[in-house]
């Protein structure tokens, strides 16, 4: 890949990052007013319109006998699941608190390729891998109940539960990449979440009567700005860069999680949440150490 096209797949990863970093903030204000799981229907209808009005740009598609699979278990991993465990996270942790246990996802991305991939991890990444996990979980048992989490405990399981389901997507994405654009693939997400998402906000709750400005403000950005806008730049960037360099990106979402958590929600972490931020950066940090160059990624079959 050439200097512009790598530097423009980093650039769009970055962006992505900080959408998804202040999409926990909108959830958290849009939760306040709605029932999750409309919020989270709202979001993939929007998003779906949107692709809808921009079908004539969708870009490459071409389909492989099998293909079906993995495009299934990719919609399953996210939206699906994820957003499953997304709400509830939210509904018992801060979004400071679900915000650092993204930073595992990179991780966890590694430890999926040596299980699925039969890629090789050293012993420095698995070093890194088992601190970030004490660091996230002594994050979720230092965490007090609050009006921000509830039940931060829970609430970080279910953000872990999350993780584990991205760590799917991301390989199972990565894999389709080569024949599909990011726009479809993207899509593709949208309208099977609309269609999942609906029965399961129906039969939890009635159809919300009245929502705020600033609750309906944080819809259309849910779903204009974070699913069309950051899932799009994301899948554009692993489609140009090896998955596990794209997953490393991740580490950002912590950042931009706290920065607009602190300015927009007022939440803080406490002096030991602090002291185990710095673990779960640690861990990270040392997975990522390299003396030799990373064994290339290897095909889904």
């Amino acid at each position: 890949m050439s200097g512009q096209g790598r530097g423009t797949a980093v650039v769009c990863l970055v962006v992505a990052m900080a959408l998804w970093g202040s999409s926990f903030i909108a959830l958290k204000l849009a939760f306040a007013e709605l029932p999750p799981l409309w919020v989270i229907f709202a979001r993939m209808a929007l998003g779906s319109l949107v692709f809808l009005l921009a079908w004539r740009w969708r870009g490459r598609l071409l389909y492989r006998a099998g293909d079906w699979k993995y495009l299934l278990g990719l919609a399953a991993c996210e939206p699906c699941l994820y957003f499953i465990f997304e709400a509830l996270a939210l509904q018992n942790t801060s979004a400071s608190q679900a915000g650092m246990i993204t930073a595992l996802l990179p991780l966890l991305v590694a430890m999926g390729a040596f299980v699925f991939l039969r890629e090789r991890i050293s012993r420095t990444t698995l070093a890194g891998f088992l601190l970030a996990m004490a660091g996230a979980v002594w994050l979720s048992l230092a965490g007090s109940a609050d009006a921000h989490a509830p039940d931060p405990l829970l609430g970080n399981f279910y953000e872990l539960l999350a993780m584990l389901c991205a760590t799917g997507y991301t390989l199972l994405l990565k894999h389709l990449s080569a024949r599909y654009s990011a726009f479809i693939l993207t899509a593709m997400q949208a309208f099977i979440g609309a269609l999942f998402f609906l029965p399961l906000a129906a039969w939890d709750a009635p159809v919300p009567q009245a929502i705020s400005p600033l609750g309906i403000g944080a819809l259309l950005y849910l779903g204009v700005v974070v699913t069309v806008g950051a899932y799009g730049l994301y899948n554009y960037g692993v489609s140009r860069l090896p998955a596990s360099q794209a997953s490393g990106f991740i580490n950002l979402i912590p950042v931009f999680t706290l920065v607009f958590a602190m300015l927009l929600l007022g939440e803080r972490l406490n002096s030991e949440q602090l002291l185990a931020a710095m673990l779960v950066f640690a861990g990270v940090a040392l997975s990522q150490w390299r003396s030799t160059p990373p064994v290339p990624a290897g095909v889904l079959d």
